[in-house]
């Protein structure tokens, strides 16, 4: 396996080569959902990009939940690999498959069951309705893929190895992007064509992975004498797996109820929120990465002990992300319509000149997102999932309440919503920086 042992070398070269499969990684997942984007806004029109658009938020909250438990239970599993601990980690490893796998097809069934229902809260416009709903029913068949894949990639990367989640996300993004020209340039199968693409792609990536290892890590096979439950394994793995779902589903439960907002402004602003927000992902993901890698980091430094080098960590992985967020600030503030056009045709002048707004005033601010990943990986990987959902609920409780209070003053409107984002950052992040500062001068 190509295993990174994050408890020696070079500290910030062992970050950022650990993390470097998981940047790509991840911006070639969300490579599902701009491709989805440019595919229909190009070619299916407003409309169905504000469907689709629309429809990525709400899967991003379900999955999110699912998201959240692996990355919780990755930080254990990180625990356990840092103290050598083989039998606790096999544990830990039944235990949060079964509970996660639980969750899957509980949220599977609720959403089938209830999609009417979420999208009368979701204020979907009728004119964009009948769209989104025959892209939700299509694209909720994927939940289960993404249970497959997080599950098996936060386990891979919590003994080193974040090199074959990326390959299999690769793939994945190749048969996507394939699919989705087949469905519907050539099929003309409109918006269930570009969901049947990606939820292909995603059962391709999730199967593929754990078969690789079931067939080639050996030691991470769980024989049957393995399958047990511990009141000690439960309850950390509980702790930290529903903490951390929690954090994950509360930040986008926000973004969600940010989106019902935007709704209601109508087409025209759902269309150039759709296309700012892949842009936005494509922006920070990286650091989002780093921060996850950084939270392997310290989680198997942690179970070894070793916190000197945990300290060391901290102050070279702030460094990075802070020149990496300003890079990208630059690029995204000077760049915004050139952006923008990737999904948008250039006559839409109104849709383009609302996502430009977004752009140059949420991007100016990408330090503060960068600086709360880090946050949330720190907090996660030292046992403290609950203050991660602590600096969560300031970060969106902030953008929640000033989006809906700045954007109902007729002067202000809809920039207040995007003003509402780099505010809640920026609380949370103070916030997260004296906790974490009470904490040392407490174990001193």
């Amino acid at each position: 396996m190509a295993q990174i042992d994050l408890t020696k070398g070079n500290i910030s070269k062992t970050i950022l080569r650990f993390a470097f499969p998981m940047i790509c990684g991840n911006l070639l997942q969300q490579l599902y959902n701009v491709v989805d984007t440019l595919i229909v806004g190009q070619y299916l029109g407003a409309d169905a990009l504000a469907a689709v658009g629309s429809s990525y938020t709400l899967m991003t909250f379900l999955t999110s939940i699912l998201l959240g438990m692996c990355m919780g239970s990755g930080a254990v599993f990180s625990i356990r690999f840092g103290e050598k601990n083989q039998k606790k980690l096999k544990t830990d490893m039944f235990v949060s498959f079964l509970l996660i796998a639980i969750f899957a097809v509980v949220i599977n069934v609720a959403v089938f069951l209830s999609i009417d229902e979420i999208m009368y809260v979701l204020s979907v416009p009728e004119q964009v309705y009948s769209l989104m709903r025959e892209y939700l029913w299509v694209i909720f068949w994927g939940i289960g893929a993404t249970f497959f894949y997080n599950y098996y990639a936060s386990l891979l990367r919590a003994i080193g190895n974040s090199f074959v989640p990326l390959l299999f996300l690769g793939g994945a993004a190749v048969l996507n992007i394939v699919l989705d020209l087949i469905f519907v340039l050539y099929c003309k199968w409109g918006v269930a064509g570009a969901a049947i693409a990606t939820i292909i792609a995603q059962w391709f990536s999730g199967i593929g992975i754990f078969l690789y290892t079931m067939l080639f890590c050996p030691k991470l096979r769980i024989k049957r004498e393995e399958m047990c439950f511990t009141f000690e394994a439960i309850k950390e793995i509980g702790s930290a797996s529903i903490l951390t779902c929690l954090q994950q589903s509360v930040m986008n439960l926000g973004i969600l109820m940010v989106q019902g907002l935007i709704n209601s402004f109508g087409p025209a602003v759902m269309a150039a929120f759709a296309a700012a927000v892949k842009i936005d992902s494509f922006a920070y993901m990286p650091v989002q990465d780093f921060g996850n890698a950084f939270s392997t980091f310290i989680a198997q430094n942690y179970g070894a002990k070793k916190e000197e080098r945990i300290q060391q960590g901290i102050r070279s992985a702030v460094k990075i992300a802070i020149i990496f967020s300003l890079c990208v600030s630059a690029v995204v503030v000077i760049f915004a319509r050139q952006l923008l056009l990737i999904f948008i045709h250039p006559e839409e002048v109104e849709i383009l000149n609302i996502g430009v707004s977004y752009l140059r005033i949420v991007g100016t601010f990408y330090c503060g997102i960068g600086g709360l990943f880090l946050l949330y990986g720190l907090y996660r990987a030292i046992g403290q999932p609950g203050m991660s959902l602590v600096l969560t609920v300031i970060s969106l409780g902030t953008r929640v309440f000033l989006a809906y209070t700045l954007s109902a003053i007729s002067t202000i409107g809809v920039i207040g919503i995007w003003w509402s984002v780099p505010i809640g950052w920026f609380l949370a992040d103070i916030t997260g920086i004296v906790y974490y500062r009470y904490i040392c001068k407490r174990k001193k």
